[in-house]
Formats: C-alpha cells, sequence, structure tokens
C-alpha cells in the first residue's frame, strides 16, 4: 500500500501546479445555460474517464444553470486523472473526458461509469436499460454527489445548504425507486469497511468511513452498495456515494479552498474505486 507521504505530496503537486482551471458554467443563479460539452476522444485502448450526462428534471439547473450531470466537469475527473497517472502506470487520458449517455452503444468500451447527482436524473427507459445491461456485462458504476431529499445546494445571499418543503432532489426512496427498475430485485446494502474495494489500492480504515470529511454537506455519509446476485461475495457492480460529495475534492484541489488531508482522503478512495472497477 502507498504511504499517505507520498499521496500527499502528489496533491501538493497538484496545487502548485497553477492549474488555472475554471469550471463552466459558476456562479450562483437559477435559471439554465447551455452545457458546454467536451468532443469525445476515439476510443484507443487506453483507459478514459467516462462521465455519463442526462436529461435533468426542471428543477435540476439549480447551480449555476448547469444541468445536474455536469457539477465539477471536467475539472473534477481530470485532477483524479493526473493523480492515477502519477502513483501507477496506467497511462490513463488526462486532459480528455469522455461523457455519454448510458443507452449510447460506446458504454460497452468503458469498463468503469460515473454518474453524478442522481437525485435529478430523468431517466429514461432506454437508459434504464442500458444501465441494467452494462453491470450485468462486467461494467462498474461510481455514483457520486448524491445528497439528500430535499436539498437545494447553493442558495442566494451566501446560504449553503436550506430545505425548501418538497423542492429539489428526492433523496434515497427515489433513487431507490429508480434503482429497482433498472435491476428488479437489487438490494443496495451499507458498504462493509473490509469490503475489497476500500483496499483496492489504499488501505481506507473504518475510522475514516465512519467519519469522512464533508465538503459541504451535513450528516453522516453513506457508502452503499449493489453486489451481483445481492450476494456480497460476489461482485460489487455499484457503488453509492450518499450524503456526500467527493468529487467536490478533486474539483478544487488545484485551488487551495479545501482542506488538505481531506483532499487525500478523497483522492485516495477515488483512486480505490477505479482500481476496483478495472480488476473486477
Amino acid at each position: 500500500m502507498q504511504s499517505v507521504r507520498t499521496f500527499g505530496f502528489v496533491c501538493l503537486w497538484l496545487l502548485a501546479g497553477s492549474l488555472a482551471l475554471a469550471q463552466f458554467g459558476g456562479g450562483r443563479f437559477r435559471g439554465r445555460i447551455r452545457q458546454e460539452i467536451l468532443p469525445n476522444t476515439p476510443y484507443d485502448g487506453r483507459f478514459i474517464f467516462v462521465r455519463m450526462n442526462y436529461e435533468s428534471t426542471p428543477d435540476g439547473y439549480w447551480y449555476g444553470g448547469q444541468p445536474a450531470w455536469a457539477h465539477g466537469y471536467p475539472i473534477a475527473e481530470q485532477n483524479l486523472m493526473k493523480i492515477m497517472n502519477e502513483i501507477s502506470f496506467i497511462g490513463a487520458h488526462e486532459q480528455e473526458i469522455n461523457s455519454i449517455r448510458f443507452d449510447d452503444p460506446e458504454l460497452s468500451k468503458y469498463p468503469i461509469a460515473y454518474v453524478i447527482e442522481p437525485d435529478w436524473w430523468a431517466i429514461t427507459d432506454s437508459e434504464s436499460k442500458a444501465l441494467r445491461d452494462y453491470m450485468l456485462k462486467g461494467g462498474f458504476v461510481i455514483v457520486d454527489d448524491f445528497k439528500v431529499r430535499a436539498f437545494r445546494g447553493f442558495g442566494g445571499g451566501g446560504e449553503e445548504y436550506r430545505r425548501v418543503g418538497e423542492e429539489g432532489g428526492g433523496g434515497w426512496p427515489s433513487f431507490e425507486a429508480m434503482m429497482e427498475d433498472v435491476m428488479p430485485g437489487g438490494r443496495f446494502v451499507d458498504l462493509n469497511p473490509a469490503d475489497p474495494v476500500f483496499h483496492s489500492f489504499f488501505d481506507i480504515s473504518s475510522d475514516v468511513l465512519n467519519n469522512f470529511p464533508q465538503a459541504y454537506i451535513r450528516g453522516q455519509p453513506k457508502f452503499r452498495g449493489l453486489y451481483e446476485d445481492n450476494d456480497p461475495s460476489k461482485r460489487l457492480m455499484m457503488v453509492v456515494n450518499y450524503n456526500t460529495d467527493i468529487s467536490q475534492y478533486w474539483e478544487w484541489s488545484g485551488r487551495g479552498l479545501r482542506p488538505f488531508d481531506d483532499t487525500n482522503e478523497a483522492y485516495k478512495l477515488g483512486v480505490n474505486y477505479l482500481i476496483y472497477g478495472l480488476s473486477h
């Protein structure tokens, strides 16, 4: 296992690298903007990070007018890929981040799919079927930036967290109902700290998982998973970071706006997810 000192050096390198990156569509306002999507890089056998895009629900444009799927895109994954290439021989694309929908036939070329903000995902029947087929064929899905019911994110006047009746995302109940259509009979369980996904590269302790850093979300993070045949001894098909946003640390790591040690933990978890997905 790699040392925290070595990993910390890599994060410091990211910070000192003057990435000068700006999040597309930044700012705090309601409404919609036209999301710029980077051209996809043709498949060449090298690992490339793929973020899933989707049609957002009408209230899913609450941050900077962006569609929910695009928060942090593509900065967060570009930073994660820099870390991956620094600590491993994966040889991944760094700046080229692809984005497709689950019902795109090209998805079969990618072993790992990353999706955020499922609270605001207006999933279609074709996406539901494609997602089920993808997991059953060996694909690994990472669900991140997933908040509790009625979270409304960054509001006006400096208000960072508020609940507004029944508005906002649906939280776990709506996600579970959506996934029942995707994988009938599938059961999500709280992951055991001993699960291989938490030890595929870095050893992430139960203490860290139980007290995982929170960038801006209140409460206790939950790490849940969906196993093949609902059997924890088999392959983990989907991992869910619930009531937390790991990618927030990746996104901001080049700007020094989040604690250094917390950023380390978020990167270690991201690296473990990728290594697990590539090796299972």
